[in-house]
């Protein structure tokens, strides 16, 4: 019921396809940003720091794959929404698919199982570190950016934008794909922890049982300093509500 402003413009094309409704999350969110905006023009107050339009969406690196991905979920939502929707022109909607692509989240649960997909403009204005001093969790469909460290005023605020267990050029080579930068933070810089990771890395060599237990702890701490962070009382929380969902 709290989301049928939304769902409505969904519902008449779920019950028509039927069991054959299949759009993708990514297809899903941008026809819910498409109707955002068409129902508010305006910023929205998921936008008071950053509008959605002025995302950044490296459309000048996207190779013919990525391009080509983009022009299927245009087909997508041309598909399943076009009873029910007005559209851009295919170069904007290149674009907002683009912008979706850089600037998604991916909503998670305490245990890190997947829930669907979301976009918060403010959130989405934190740069990258794999030596982040915040971590975004949710509470439903509300974002919430929590300090895992000390902030002092004036230092800027790192997220992560990836899975941090992965060594430096694995982290490296998704961030390329996925963002189009080189993170150059004091753990790519000094590859402290690269050792232990690449040791599991090696398939033809099975690792020690030792190296296997030094991954398993470095892996919990990092899911537990996750859910501490949750209920931390002393630091920085700021909650933000996303300009549009999408369920799985």
């Amino acid at each position: 019921k709290e989301d049928w402003p939304m769902h409505k413009l969904e519902c008449s094309a779920m019950c028509a396809f039927g069991q054959n409704w299949n759009p993708s999350e990514t297809v899903r969110l941008t026809a819910r940003i498409l109707a955002k905006q068409k129902i508010h023009p305006e910023r929205t107050q998921s936008e008071r720091l950053l509008a959605v339009k002025e995302f950044e969406s490296h459309l000048d690196k996207l190779d013919n794959e990525k391009r080509e991905l983009i022009q299927n979920d245009i087909a997508a939502l041309h598909h399943f929404y076009s009873k029910h929707m007005e559209y851009p022109d295919n170069a904007a909607l290149v674009v907002l698919f683009a912008q979706v692509n850089c600037n998604g989240f991916t909503i998670e649960d305490e245990e890190l199982s997947h829930l669907g997909s979301a976009i918060f403009p403010d959130v989405a204005l934190m740069n990258h570190s794999c030596c982040p001093n915040v971590i975004v969790t949710y509470k439903g469909t509300l974002a919430e950016v929590r300090a895992v460290k000390e902030i002092e005023p004036g230092e800027e605020v790192f997220t992560s934008y990836i899975d941090l267990l992965y060594p430096t050029e694995d982290r490296n080579d998704r961030l390329r794909d996925s963002y189009f930068f080189t993170c150059d933070c004091r753990e790519c810089t000094m590859k402290e922890k690269d050792k232990e990771k690449l040791k599991i890395r090696k398939l033809n060599d099975p690792p020690s049982a030792e190296a296997v237990r030094d991954m398993i702890k470095y892996a919990r701490n990092v899911i537990e300093e996750f859910r501490r962070a949750k209920h931390y009382k002393y630091i920085l929380c700021l909650t933000l509500s996303p300009l549009a969902w999408s369920a799985t």
